[in-house]
């Protein structure tokens, strides 16, 4: 064997050893830390660019995971709907108001910028129930649904008894609704979204080991932050709404 062939497998090995001291370390603490997952994500359903691993954790009350409880309203094409019409989808759920001046708008522009992330998808929903029935009849919802580009056949906005709907918000969700004639639009009401799987259970991931609860539906992922300087949270509600989704 020449002194050449023997150089270059000398370089070879060179180069080998130096790849292995350098890189090998670096993908051992990749994995450590969770940057590769060890499981196939094509094997579970799941978008290859899709990297968050944070846990999406079941809201308990009194030790036991709370789950949605029964309901059933008129939607804005006349039909009847209940949760069991949302059993097997993955939906979010609102309060809102078609005349509200304030929060309304931003909530459902970006409840459709959701729509259209997850566009086409059966097993995705929205669940909108009006806490001013009396004025949001199913014209009103349905003109209102045309307004903002309401296409998702599993997005319902509802009206109904609004003892019912005030009692579905406050106790169902605790999601705080009320009337109040002294603030613009006569109601107040939150400005959250709940996340709820395909099994009906209200859900939400866990921040610094405590569960996050709702979503803020207010502020958009364009905006990034408000002026109080919180964060958006439409694009971490996206992410969690493909978890369950491949559930």
């Amino acid at each position: 064997m020449s002194n050449k062939t023997n150089y270059s497998y000398i370089g070879m090995a060179f180069i080998i050893l130096v790849f292995g001291i350098i890189f090998i370390p670096r993908i051992v603490d990749r994995i450590k830390n969770g940057d590769i997952s060890r499981s196939d994500r094509m094997s579970q359903g799941q978008d290859n660019n899709f990297e968050d691993n944070s846990q999406i954790a079941f809201l308990e009350i009194n030790g036991e995971a709370k789950k949605v409880p029964s309901f059933s309203f008129t939607d804005q094409n006349g039909n009847t709907i209940s949760n069991k019409d949302y059993e097997g989808k993955v939906y979010v759920v609102e309060f809102f108001f078609t005349t509200c001046p304030t929060i309304c708008p931003k909530m459902n522009k970006n409840l459709v910028d959701i729509q259209n992330a997850f566009k086409g998808n059966k097993d995705f929903g929205i669940a909108s129930f009006s806490i001013n029935p009396e004025h949001d009849t199913m014209e009103v919802l349905k003109d209102y649904a045309s307004q903002y580009g309401i296409t998702n056949p599993n997005w319902h906005l509802m009206t109904g008894e609004k003892a019912d709907i005030y009692e579905l918000a406050n106790k169902g969700f605790n999601l705080y609704t009320a009337e109040a004639e002294e603030v613009e639009g006569g109601f107040e009401h939150s400005g959250n979204f709940a996340l709820i799987d395909k099994n009906g259970f209200i859900r939400s991931r866990i921040l610094n080991g405590n569960p996050l609860i709702y979503y803020n539906g207010i502020i958009s992922e364009a905006e990034k932050v408000d002026e109080d300087g919180q964060e958006e949270q439409i694009s971490m509600l996206k992410e969690d709404i493909k978890k369950l989704l491949n559930e």
